[in-house]
């Protein structure tokens, strides 16, 4: 005789407590962020007392450098260089480093007295700023001799903001290229193999400016899985990527070929004396993220934090496991919080305004339509979803009626890439305005009761 078949358990009774899955989803993405700030991040790894500095657990004697020189770029870099000025103090002697427009710290004390220059600059199409800025860092590197130390600070957004053009190119020719391969939906690895191979600056480039200077590199990773070579173009680590790479790319996304320059590679002697070191990921903001929901209730999960591919794709993907999870309990049950990290891409045929996470959160309400108890949110860390001021979109199973009920179409929205001017008439946009970091995007799908 066989066993009686289980019975499925139908999460979301009308008799659980209910929650606010906005305010606790809010909280998701405060927690996240204070993880990653910039300034904790770098306190974290580097410390100095009397004339020893500490890295990660490296020792040097700063008796034995005549000068300490700071450069670098990204969308960190303004607080992550006032940080480490506060803890280098007087022995610090100069430097550069670039930021994207509307992020650098202007009170920031460890700054007032130093002589460190900080230039705003276009992202993510680079302007003259960045071609000026990336000269400055360029500049400062050279100077450099093997009495010196040079600590370079990485951060996301980089390979915009650190755009120095090869011999032969021009900043309009790589506006246009990086415009372009934006639009053909390329990936950061894709983009910053061709980037690297048409700058004076990244691909290790920077490296043997600085070289032979000591060289410490601090990171704090905007690309999935964290490859050094990949964040802000790897300015002073080894190109395992070539120039048949970057033709490869080209090819894929159907532009026509340019003239590249090949890169410092493996076992080269300039890379002999460099440290690089993590300071902070989206693996750690979405850890945090995790342990916050368990606080607040939730069973939580980590899924992955190497998501990529096309944000629609994506964002169905995120719809069948919010289903699952309110339909059977799978991958966990209600009270659920299902947490992503990573980079997604858009290919654009429209001609509207939108960005990643705004298309991925779009493309999940259709997905989700109808579905009572969850909520979806789609943001990128920095504060600012592709050209927009939008940091992401929150969505629930109620959003698609009540945007058609004001008249608006998320289908078509989706169809012509214009999620920014949909999310914003329905008033659900994130808008955190710079966040001071940038370690990729984050998802929080929430299931309630």
């Amino acid at each position: 005789m066989r066993p009686p078949l289980p019975q499925l358990k139908l999460w979301g009774s009308e008799t659980m407590l209910k929650r606010d899955l906005h305010a606790d989803a809010h909280a998701l993405q405060r927690t996240a962020l204070a993880a990653v700030e910039p300034a904790a991040a770098l306190q974290r790894h580097v410390r100095r007392e009397g004339n020893t500095l500490t890295v990660a657990g490296r020792r040097y004697d700063l008796s034995d450098y005549e000068h300490l020189f700071v450069v670098g770029g990204g969308k960190a870099a303004a607080p992550m260089v006032a940080a480490l000025a506060g803890i280098l103090g007087d022995r610090l002697t100069a430097g550069a480093v670039v930021t994207k427009y509307g992020h650098t710290i202007s009170k920031s004390p460890n700054l007032q007295s130093t002589n460190l220059q900080i230039i705003e600059a276009g992202h993510p199409v680079p302007d003259e700023n960045s071609v000026r800025g990336a000269q400055a860092i360029a500049d400062c590197a050279a100077s450099a001799t093997e009495r010196d130390l040079v600590i370079c600070l990485i951060s996301g957004g980089g390979s915009a903001l650190l755009t120095l053009p090869a011999p032969g190119l021009t900043l309009a020719d790589l506006q246009t290229l990086t415009d372009a391969l934006l639009r053909s939906g390329a990936t950061i690895n894709e983009l910053n193999t061709v980037r690297k191979h048409l700058s004076r600056i990244k691909g290790g480039h920077l490296a043997r400016l600085a070289a032979p200077a000591q060289l410490i590199t601090l990171v704090l990773s905007d690309v999935v899985g964290d490859p050094l070579d990949v964040i802000a173009s790897g300015p002073t680590v080894p190109d395992p990527t070539t120039v048949a790479d970057a033709q490869a790319v080209l090819a894929r996304c159907g532009i026509e070929e340019v003239s590249f320059q090949e890169t410092p590679k493996q076992g080269d002697p300039i890379f002999e004396n460099v440290q690089h070191v993590i300071i902070g990921s989206n693996r750690l903001a979405a850890l945090a993220a995790v342990e916050r929901a368990r606080q607040l209730g939730y069973n939580a999960l980590l899924l992955s934090t190497y998501i990529e591919g096309e944000a629609r794709e994506v964002a169905k993907v995120a719809a069948a496991l919010a289903k699952g999870a309110r339909i059977h309990g799978d991958p966990v049950p209600p009270p659920a919080c299902l947490v992503w990290g990573g980079e997604t891409t858009v290919t654009v045929c429209g001609k509207g305004k939108g960005g990643r996470n705004q298309e991925l959160a779009l493309a999940a309400a259709l997905q989700l339509s109808g579905w009572p108890g969850v909520l979806l949110m789609a943001l990128a860390s920095d504060g600012s979803d592709g050209p927009t001021d939008g940091a992401g979109a929150v969505v629930t199973g109620e959003t698609v009626a009540r945007a058609r009920a004001l008249g608006l179409d998320p289908r078509t929205a989706l169809e012509t890439n214009d999620s920014y001017s949909f999310f914003d008439e329905l008033g659900s946009l994130l808008r955190t305005g710079p966040t001071g970091t940038n370690v990729n995007d984050l998802l929080f799908v929430l299931v309630g009761e």
